[in-house]
C-alpha cells in the first residue's frame, strides 16, 4: 500500500527529527536560564549584552537565523560550526533560548518582594537566596509556559530540511517529488507523526500546568 510506503519513507528522517529536538530543547533552556538570570543580574555590561542578545534573536526570523549559521558564517568569516546537526541545534537553540529568558525573568520577577527581604533577613547571600528561595518558586510559575515553547520547539525542528538535514519533511519532500499525486496522502502522514511526536510534550506541559497550579513539584 502507498500508506505503508510513504510512512516507512517518512521514518527514515524520525532519528534527525528526534536528535535536532532532544539537543534543542536542552540546550535552549540552558540558553534561556543563563540569558533569564543575567538580565536581572545588577550588571549594566551582563544585562545590556543579555537583552541585545535576547532582541536580536526575537527580532529576526529563525530561518534567516539557520541560513545564517549554514551559509553566512562559513562564506563571510570562515566560520565553521561542525555538521548541520549542530547548526540546526544551534540556531533553534538561541532562537527559542531568547524567547524563554523572558519567561524567566519574568517568573524570578514576579516572585513576592517579601521573600527577598526574609531572606535578607536570615543572611542569606544572593547567591543562596536565588537558589533556596527565588528560582524554586520562579520555575513553579513559569513550568506552564515552558512546557508550550517546547512543542514550538518540536514545530521548529521541521525547518532544518532547508539546510539540507535528512529529517521528516526531507524523506517527506522527496518521496513526494516522484509521487506527484500522492502529496496529499504525504503531508497527511507527515501531520499526524508530527502530532504523535508532539504528544509526549502535550502530556508534559499538562502536567506541568497542575504543578503550578498547586504550587509544589513533585519528584
Amino acid at each position: 500500500m502507498a500508506i505503508t510506503e510513504i510512512t516507512l519513507m517518512l521514518m527514515r528522517g524520525i532519528k534527525v527529527t528526534l536528535i535536532v529536538l532532544v539537543l534543542s530543547i536542552i540546550l535552549s533552556s540552558l540558553i534561556a536560564l543563563i540569558a533569564g538570570l543575567s538580565r536581572v543580574y545588577h550588571n549594566k555590561l551582563l544585562t545590556g549584552f543579555t537583552g541585545f542578545y535576547v532582541e536580536i534573536f526575537r527580532g529576526t526570523s529563525l530561518i534567516v537565523q539557520l541560513f545564517w549559521f549554514s551559509y553566512a558564517l562559513p562564506g563571510l568569516f570562515n566560520i565553521h560550526l561542525g555538521s548541520d546537526i549542530w547548526v540546526a541545534v544551534l540556531a533553534i537553540s538561541l532562537n527559542y533560548g531568547a524567547y524563554m529568558s523572558e519567561i524567566v525573568r519574568g517568573a524570578i520577577l514576579s516572585v513576592p518582594q517579601g521573600q527577598t527581604e526574609a531572606s535578607i533577613a536570615l543572611n542569606l547571600t544572593r547567591f543562596q537566596r536565588m537558589r533556596h528561595i527565588i528560582v524554586p518558586q520562579a520555575i513553579r510559575m513559569m513550568l506552564p509556559e515552558y512546557g508550550n515553547y517546547l512543542i514550538q520547539i518540536l514545530k521548529a525542528t521541521s525547518l532544518v530540511s532547508l539546510i539540507g538535514l535528512t529529517d521528516l519533511l526531507y524523506y517527506g519532500n522527496i518521496y513526494r517529488s516522484t509521487h506527484l499525486t500522492e502529496a496529499p496522502t504525504v503531508y497527511m502522514i507527515i501531520l499526524l507523526l508530527y502530532f504523535l511526536l508532539a504528544l509526549p510534550l502535550i502530556g508534559f506541559t499538562r502536567k506541568m500546568e497542575k504543578v503550578a497550579k498547586k504550587g509544589v513539584v513533585h519528584g
